[in-house]
């Protein structure tokens, strides 16, 4: 006997990411029914309502409202819910709303027929919600910090960076430029600031106000106030920082 088919719905204000994970779905995972979509938090409820859909796909991020403060509108929820991020330290606050998974931008397919064998998993096991907090935790797999990636829009187009090869990042106004191992530089139109919070828990320091340095590159601490890296770069310590540097590197990096 054949499994029902998962009625869903798109929620993301992108028309990109909405035509790219529908046309993933229709391809690949033809048992994924996407009843609707919609553009907007607002837009979202009132399809939710309507359709009354088994799995969500919901982006973090939107004009009107973030996706958690559309779950938070919700009376109730009986769906599950993936979430859609280009920011994955985000995904540590889906595991209050019940999410069973998350999806960096831009979606790839192989994580996204992943998500959804682990949705028709808990379909045929329903978990007691601590648990569900359990395993989301699991599935994110926040320790292994190396294979995450870091999804950013440049004027080549969306890449992906593994947390592992970004060397250092250093402010240039409302750019940032990415070092990567092996020389390679990227151009991000986001600020240090910016890419700060979304690294945060990540193993990165801003260890001054233009730098942010990956623990894992720190070859030495040549003095109380600079650290030399993998690409023999050698970055300053704010002096009002080299405290807070110290705890953090020998949490991090020695």
């Amino acid at each position: 006997m054949s499994e029902p088919s998962i009625k869903s719905i798109l929620i993301d204000d992108d028309p990109f990411i909405r035509d790219l994970l529908q046309d993933k779905l229709r391809q690949y995972l033809p048992e994924v029914e996407l009843l609707a979509m919609a553009g907007s938090g607002a837009e979202g409820m009132e399809k939710i309502r309507t359709f009354e859909p088994d799995l969500i796909f919901l982006d973090v991020e939107m004009a009107d409202m973030t996706g958690f403060e559309m779950l938070a509108q919700l009376d109730r929820i009986s769906f599950q819910t993936i979430f859609i991020t280009s920011y994955s330290h985000y995904a540590i606050k889906a595991i209050r709303f019940n999410a069973l998974d998350y999806l960096l931008k831009p979606i790839d397919l192989g994580e996204l027929k992943a998500a959804i064998s682990r949705y028709k998993a808990r379909r045929r096991q329903p978990l007691a919600p601590q648990e569900t907090i359990r395993q989301a935790l699991l599935n994110m797999n926040t320790t292994d910090v190396g294979e995450k990636k870091l999804t950013l829009h440049t004027q080549e187009g969306i890449i992906r960076l593994a947390l592992k090869t970004i060397v250092r990042l250093e402010g240039e106004r409302n750019y940032t430029c990415i070092y990567l191992q092996g020389g390679k530089r990227v151009l991000a139109s986001k600020t240090l600031g910016d890419l700060e919070e979304m690294l945060a828990g990540a193993g990165f320091f801003r260890c001054h106000k233009s730098h942010l340095v990956n623990a894992s590159h720190i070859q030495a601490q040549l003095t109380s106030v600079s650290i030399l890296l993998s690409d023999e770069t050698v970055l300053p310590i704010a002096r009002r920082k080299k405290d807070e540097f110290k705890r953090w590197y020998e949490a991090f990096g020695a």
